[in-house]
């Protein structure tokens, strides 16, 4: 296990339909929010780096130059959060455990992710979930073991009913619940570029 390759699926194809705007493309610390959420899982050494893109695939991909990952288009990213998922299980097939994060959570940083394998490879529990305050939300590391369950996964229902499947007998990586932070609305984007000028 220690030697365990350990891949990461960033999903990056949503519409943004709250926002009004491609939300991945509006710039959190000087860059933008998906460049820094790529940057985030290349740093933990997770690898390969698969990026699920849907929603002007072009733009975003365009974001991602120089990067040592590959972009991945979901042609039917409307299908839900689900499909994508799908689509980047099948590119890492080979890997022994993939981290599944989210690219509009500019706070889940590559000392997050790092921890989610380290407490993997420490352990062998094929779940590794994080947990903010009572909430659990991505990233979440799964073994291969349940890359069939992924797959077989609902359109809109992403990796929800895996994790209560199998909660019982995961590993749960406590994070700050300030951290857990997602940009779906104007008032959102505003609120994190306060907490980062601030910090």
């Amino acid at each position: 296990m220690a030697n365990a390759r350990v891949a990461s699926v960033v999903l990056a194809a949503g519409s943004s339909t709250r926002m009004g705007r491609n939300k991945l493309l509006l710039e959190i610390g000087g860059e933008t929010m998906v460049r820094r959420a790529v940057k985030a899982a290349i740093s933990a050494q997770l690898s390969p780096v698969i990026v699920v893109l849907g929603h002007e695939a072009d733009r975003v991909r365009a974001e991602l130059d120089g990067l040592t990952c590959l972009p991945v288009v979901n042609r039917e990213h409307l299908r839900g959060a689900g499909c994508s998922l799908r689509v980047g299980v099948k590119e890492v097939a080979e890997a022994s455990a993939l981290v599944l994060s989210l690219a509009d959570m500019p706070f889940v940083t590559s000392a997050m992710l790092a921890e989610l394998v380290e407490r993997y490879r420490e352990t062998g529990k094929h779940l590794v979930m994080s947990r903010y305050g009572e909430v659990e939300a991505p990233p979440h590391l799964f073994d291969r073991s349940l890359f069939g369950e992924l797959l077989a996964g609902e359109d809109e229902r992403c990796a929800k009913p895996i994790i209560r499947r199998h909660m019982a007998d995961a590993v749960v990586a406590g994070w700050p619940a300030a951290a857990l932070q997602d940009v779906d609305l104007a008032a959102d984007y505003e609120q994190v570029r306060q907490r980062l000028a601030a910090s």
